[in-house]
């Protein structure tokens, strides 16, 4: 993409366990629904997708039931007509099947592929881990098995990479044939082992990607995700927010869900000069029919 293209909007509509009970995050088909029907409303043309157990008390928990996915992922396309859908396939371990299965059913445009292994680590003030550290490992033959399906489906891999490393493997990947000469990456900055949310590390990381890449930041914080998304959008980026990745407006305030953070993000876009994709255009810039 060059500075002057169109930036496509992507909303990170709910996060990984992220409790309902306390955050404003949606979870059944219908709150997934009408969340996105803001974000859509509000600019956004791609919606990526973590699915919740549908049990009370248990809309906290990740699911990979088809069941589940397929009607949340109906309900939304109903929602917004000509939405493009991006799924999350992250799992730990080498069991694949549920995203995989997901993938089948629904064939969403496109999916989310971690190209690479992480110590996923934070510690909290007392020196405590926040969680068991735990590996995400994504090593190559998971990351083809995901390819595999991809490319049986028709779904456009979108390269979450994590750290610096997992910035430069996508050119290793694309050089052994793994993928396209145009791969679409994100570049995601704030998670506290990875690359942190600082906007003066863009140009470096975007020196690192391949020549013809497509490429967004996803900014996980507080205040300093708004410096990084304004670098992104000077930089000729794509642009994301959403609920799974900030709970805070550029004024310091909570949003009350994903409609204010992707009008705030727009109006950022557009201060620099940028204008928004629409779905139909989102859909030429992707290749998607």
């Amino acid at each position: 993409m060059s500075v002057d293209g169109k930036a496509i909007v992507t909303c990170a509509l709910t996060g990984v366990l992220t409790n309902p009970a306390q955050h404003p995050v949606p979870v059944t088909p219908a709150q997934m629904a009408a969340s996105a029907k803001q974000a859509f409303d509000a600019g956004a043309s791609v919606m990526h997708c973590h699915f919740r157990q549908q049990d009370e008390g248990l809309g906290h928990l990740p699911t990979w039931d088809p069941d589940i996915v397929d009607a949340i992922a109906q309900a939304i396309r109903d929602a917004c007509p000509g939405v493009v859908l991006n799924f999350s396939t992250g799992v730990v371990g080498p069991d694949i099947s549920g995203p995989v299965a997901c993938l089948r059913r629904s064939r969403p445009e496109m999916a989310a592929l971690n190209a690479g292994s992480l110590n996923y680590l934070k510690v909290r003030r007392s020196g405590q881990w926040a969680w068991p550290p735990m590996l995400f490992d994504n090593p190559v033959s998971k990351i083809q098995g995901f390819l595999d399906v991809m490319n049986e489906v028709g779904v456009i891999p979108e390269c979450e990479c994590f750290d610096t490393g997992i910035v430069r493997s996508v050119d290793l990947l694309r050089q052994a044939g793994l993928l396209p000469e145009d791969p679409h990456v994100s570049l995601v900055m704030g998670v506290a082992s990875g690359m942190p949310a600082k906007a003066r590390w863009l140009p470096l990381l975007i020196e690192e990607l391949p020549r013809e890449a497509h490429w967004q930041a996803i900014v996980i914080g507080r205040a300093e995700v708004w410096d990084v998304h304004r670098a992104a959008a000077e930089l000729g980026g794509h642009l994301r927010s959403g609920v799974e990745d900030t709970f805070y407006l550029p004024d310091g305030s909570r949003t009350s869900g994903n409609g204010p953070l992707i009008e705030a993000l727009v109006a950022l876009a557009r201060e620099v000069g940028r204008e928004i994709a629409s779905p139909a255009e989102t859909r030429a810039l992707l290749g998607i029919a």
